[in-house]
């Protein structure tokens, strides 16, 4: 089976749970920015739950299907609409061959996530079908979609079925404003304590240039350095150190002025300190994040974190047993 692209959308690449093991030779896990959503789509139609899927940004494309199929669209507020006529969003929805299915535009939330019955086969790379499009490598020709191209299905399961529907409860948050939970470190040191807690108090914006590299935050108080005498191999602006690696997640401030929180498609190291790591638990509501979303940090302790990943997976169990 196959789709053929006709209109690509913004920013539409396939993706799927993302590649692990090679983040220290400067590639990144890239994956879904949404994780829990991409496996609830898949969960609702049988797929095996890490099947590759589209993850569509902020404007979703217009696909027109070569044979019958079943999808399922969650995420983002963006409708689906077959053949102009609007559809459910988180529910299994039958699709007939030559219909087109076309988004409107998200109107909560950044990304949607169209699974189809059976996935979307494009070869794996380094083990996973997700697209790294700095790097050209995975998706469909390493890069996100264009008009003309066409997507490969794999062979659905016999349990895909029409109308079948996540819960609301199990949906991701779509709020307008958010609170983050970040574990502090490892370079807070070198901000004062005054502007530490000045930086957790006031609320943030989401930046024009988020992407999945990262987000950008603006509108809060510029950090204020510890003085110090700048360590050999650290450059001359107060927010460098010494070369170090980044985590997911970690929160630099170059020149102490706007945040950025690094995502999947984030660089492994670099100059800039980092003032904290927002917790792999709330990575997701990150990808959901369209510009102008109101933003907070919350400082919380390592074993905090820990009980969230572990509330999460639960959650996760939760849709796998539907």
């Amino acid at each position: 089976m196959t789709i053929e692209v006709i209109k690509p959308g913004l920013l539409s690449s396939v993706q799927d749970q993302g590649r692990s093991g090679y983040y220290h030779l400067g590639i990144p896990p890239s994956g879904a920015m949404d994780q829990q959503s991409f496996r609830a789509a898949n969960l609702l139609l049988g797929n095996e739950e890490t099947a590759a899927v589209l993850e569509c940004a902020l404007m979703g494309p217009e696909l027109r299907f070569g044979e019958d199929a079943h999808i399922a669209v969650t995420g983002a507020a963006m409708t689906p609409k077959l053949d102009g006529v609007d559809q459910p969003l988180n529910t299994v929805v039958a699709v007939q061959a030559g219909q087109t299915l076309s988004f409107g535009f998200a109107t909560a939330g950044a990304r949607a996530y169209l699974a189809i019955a059976g996935g979307i086969d494009v070869p794996e790379r380094l083990g996973s079908r997700s697209t790294y499009a700095l790097g050209a490598l995975g998706g469909l020709a390493g890069r996100k979609l264009e008009a003309g191209d066409v997507l490969a299905i794999g062979t659905a399961r016999p349990d895909s079925q029409a109308g079948r529907e996540l819960p609301a409860d199990m949906r991701m948050p779509l709020a307008k404003e958010h609170v983050l939970r970040m574990v502090p470190g490892l370079y807070d040191y070198r901000v004062t304590p005054a502007s530490m807690a000045t930086f957790l108090a006031e609320t943030w914006a989401v930046g024009s240039e988020a992407d999945r590299i990262g987000y950008r935050l603006k509108g809060g108080t510029p950090l204020e350095f510890v003085d110090r005498e700048p360590p050999f191999g650290a450059g001359d602006d107060p927010s460098n150190i010494v070369d170090a690696c980044y985590p997911i997640g970690s929160i630099q401030v170059p020149s102490g002025q706007e945040p950025i929180v690094l995502h999947r498609d984030a660089v492994s190291g670099g100059g800039y300190m980092m003032i904290g790591t927002v917790i792999s638990a709330d990575m997701d509501l990150i990808g959901q994040m369209p510009p102008n979303t109101k933003v907070r940090f919350e400082a919380v302790t390592l074993d905090d974190a820990l009980a969230a990943r572990s509330e999460r997976a639960r959650r996760l169990d939760a849709i796998r047993a539907l």
